[in-house]
Order: C-alpha cells, then structure tokens, then sequence
C-alpha cells in the first residue's frame, strides 16, 4: 500500500463519478488508454478489483464503492487545504450550485450579492442534477428540500409557485399545444408534470429548461415554468392557474464546516434577502397581466 498516491486516488473518483474513461479523460486533459492504465495499476496495488468492464463502461465492484466512499472523505478533507492554497494571494471563490431559473434570477441580481470590493469571487455551477456539497463539489446549493446528509446545514426561504406559461402577443401554431421536458430528462415534480397529464398535446420536447423556456416563447407551445422567471418576462403570460401540487419550499444548503467562513457567510446572508425580498414574486403572487 506504500505506492498508492492521491493522483490514482482522485482520478479513480473520476471514474466512477463518469461511469468510464471517456468522461474521466475529458476532465483530467487525458487519454482514455492512459486512465484505464492508471487504474489497472491502481487494481494491481490495491490487491484487489474495483471495476467491472463493461463495454456501456465500468462499474464499481463492492471494493470499489468502498474505496470511493474513503476517497471522498480524503477529498473533502483536503478541500480547505487547496481552497487555502489557491486563496494565497488570489480571491477566495464561493461557488454556487443552482438549476437554471434560479441562476438566471441571481445572474440578473448579482450586484446583490457581490459587490467589485468583496474579497472573493462568485461562481455559479448551473445543472438540474444536484452536485454534491456534503464532498464540497460547491460551498452553496439551492434545493427544493432540505438536506438529509451529515455535515450540512440548511436555511429556509421563500416558497416556489409554478403556472403554465404562453407567448404574450404571439399566435401559437394550436391552443392545445403543449411543450414539456422529454421523461428520460426530466428530474424534478415540474418538469415531469407535463407528461403526466393524460390528453395534453404535445408539440415540442426539451433535454434543458433553456430550451423549453425558448420553444414557450415562440410560441409552440405552453409549458411549466417557475412563476419567478415567468411574471418577470414581458415576453410570457399566464396561461391558467397556478399547479398548487407543485407549490414548494426553497432551501439554501451548505456544508456546516464551510458556512462558517466569512465568505460563504457573506453569499448565504445576501442571497437569502434577495431571494426572500421577492416572496411575491417567487409564490406568484405578482404575475405581470394574464392573457
């Protein structure tokens, strides 16, 4: 055990987040053949296997779940030691992990919640898929839950409405029509509420919010859409009643360690007044006309 280093360590992790070479690769800048030796010689120091190949790509042997689970202890150990040494010198980063409506709304919002004279940096980690903050991927998460891991702390702010939303001042292709997030992709009660209503017509599907966001607006279709990226868009009407089923809570997550630095403090305390600031506006209380 005495040649085991945290290099084979970190890109083994790679590999099983990735599920195979290719995307471990890409992320490292290497070559596929090359992590693949890696991890052979990794096997071959460890004693024992910690993948099954397969040509969909590798999957973690009961060894190997259990090394990836210490593996991700010893990175989130070393998580501060890195942010410390990056820091030397340089602006601390604060990083933040939201779905795309709620990045576009702090997008829109940053001089709130960063100014030219703080001390640190801001990075928005945009994805529907949750990354993980209990491993410190981010310091910061907006979630539709609270946390049920160790080691993290939540904070609870306003509620989310949801309404279907149309082109203002458009002429849609049929009334009827309806445009949704496609099942393989959809993650979260909003984006499959579409495809779970027997009779809906569907138009157009959408692998990304974005892009659904931009098939409502030219008028293929209504859709789901977050009453707080909806009523602020000029461009969109309401087109019914609020879904009350999908009403819910919004959290801010963070690791109970990292919410104590001043920075990550700094972000959770401006985030939390703009976002309960615009209560109203985030549990439809304010939608900009109907059509």
């Amino acid at each position: 055990m005495k040649n085991l280093n945290w290099d084979d360590l970190r890109i083994f992790v790679r590999v099983a987040r990735g599920g195979g070479l290719s995307a471990a690769a890409a992320e490292l800048g290497s070559s596929p053949a090359t992590i693949g030796r890696r991890m052979l010689a990794l096997e071959k120091v460890v004693a024992r296997p910690l993948f099954v190949r397969r040509q969909t790509g590798y999957e973690l042997t009961d060894d190997g779940r259990l090394l990836l689970a210490k593996a991700l202890a010893m990175e989130a150990g070393a998580r501060p030691i890195e942010d410390w040494l990056s820091a030397n010198g340089n602006r601390p980063v604060v990083r933040i992990s939201a779905g795309t409506w709620i990045a576009n709304f702090l997008s829109e919002n940053f001089g709130r919640i960063w100014s030219p004279d703080d001390q640190f940096r801001i990075a928005f980690k945009t994805a529907e898929a949750r990354l993980d903050i209990a491993h410190r991927e981010v310091e910061i998460g907006v979630r539709n839950q609270p946390p049920d891991g160790a080691n993290l702390a939540a904070r609870p702010i306003t509620d989310a409405a949801y309404a279907p939303f149309r082109a203002r001042n458009h002429t849609p292709q049929s009334a009827e029509n309806w445009v949704a997030i496609a099942p393989g992709d959809a993650s979260t009660a909003s984006t499959r509420w579409t495809t779970a209503q027997a009779g809906f017509a569907i138009a157009a599907w959408a692998n990304a919010p974005r892009t659904l966001y931009d098939l409502i607006r030219s008028g293929t279709g209504k859709g789901v859409v977050p009453c707080f990226a909806g009523d602020r868009d000029p461009l969109l009407e309401r087109a019914g009643e609020e879904i009350a089923e999908l009403r819910h809570r919004q959290w801010i997550v963070m690791h109970n360690d990292d919410r104590h630095r001043p920075e990550v403090r700094t972000v959770i305390e401006r985030m939390a007044a703009l976002i309960n600031a615009h209560a109203p506006l985030f549990s439809g209380e304010r939608p900009m006309g109907n059509g």
